[in-house]
């Protein structure tokens, strides 16, 4: 795919993306210190006790709020213990795929747009980068895209059916570089077994980072995961040999912020893996 514009629109104002940036900080939010719990004791569940995410504070602006009031109860929701109705929520049925971290949503936009005969869900826990993927959609009307806010451990482990999703897609999450923040990273051989266990037999589950010690900690964690194959290099899989039938594309959208990494020599790591058919 094309690379795509970053910013919803020219006087769009920053928001930040699928990572802090601060990875190495504890600062930004006093629970992202704290072990993950299935429940937390005397908090808001959008904001976990969790390992995987720092919660990130920022405005929303009033013409986001605007988009937001009108179209969240229509296309978004917050994590529960309800099963998600996939088809019921988008009006139709067609494989769903989910991107975990969907951040500002200038990709998942995208891939929306270029994948019609796909349901797309987002999933992400901070506002801003919602309240800007929100009016995104409303905006370019559109329709096969949902988004879910909270921990896409606890969405995936609470709202998602085994063996109902197509594809799953995880780009850039934050790589936690310190050597004692590891267990907090997304992608613990735990997450791996669970993102499988949702999948479809073939499904596609899909990561990317341009951080050379996370590469690394993916390859050898999802490599190791029994319920999944190899699909493309990185994953000792020969891609050719999958991509013609594959359920998704192995292409995603290049956005402009990660052509500025790319021109300052930031090497991109892709994973593609497929759940194992029985």
């Amino acid at each position: 795919m094309d690379a795509v514009n970053d910013a919803a629109n020219p006087s769009a104002e920053p928001v930040p993306g699928p990572r802090s940036a601060d990875p190495a900080g504890d600062a930004d939010h006093p629970e992202a210190t704290a072990e993950r719990t299935d429940r937390p004791v005397g908090g808001n569940r959008l904001y976990p006790r969790v390992t995987s995410f720092r919660m990130r504070r920022g405005a929303v602006s009033p013409s986001r709020q605007d988009s937001w009031d009108r179209l969240w109860p229509v296309i978004g929701k917050d994590v529960s213990d309800e099963k998600l109705d996939a088809d019921a929520w988008f009006g139709r049925s067609a494989p769903l795929i989910i991107e975990i971290g969907c951040g500002t949503g200038t990709a998942t936009a995208a891939m929306a747009q270029a994948e019609p005969q796909f349901n797309l869900i987002g999933i992400e826990v901070y506002k801003p980068g919602l309240a800007q993927l929100v009016q995104r959609v409303e905006r370019e009307g559109i329709e096969n895209l949902r988004v879910l806010r909270g921990d896409a451990v606890d969405v995936l482990e609470n709202m998602i059916a085994p063996e109902s999703l197509t594809g799953v897609r995880v780009f850039f999450p934050d790589p936690w570089p310190k050597a004692r923040h590891h267990k907090r990273r997304l992608l613990q051989p735990e997450t791996f077994a669970l993102i499988a266990s949702r999948l479809i037999p073939g499904g596609v589950l899909h990561v990317a980072t341009d951080h050379a010690d996370y590469a690394e900690w993916i390859g050898q964690y999802g490599n190791a995961e029994p319920q999944l194959i190899g699909m493309n290099e990185p994953t000792g899989g020969d891609p050719e040999a999958y991509r013609a039938n594959a359920p998704i594309g192995f292409e995603r959208p290049i956005t402009k912020f990660e052509n500025k990494g790319l021109r300052a020599g930031s090497a991109i790591t892709e994973f593609i893996w497929g759940k194992i058919e029985s």
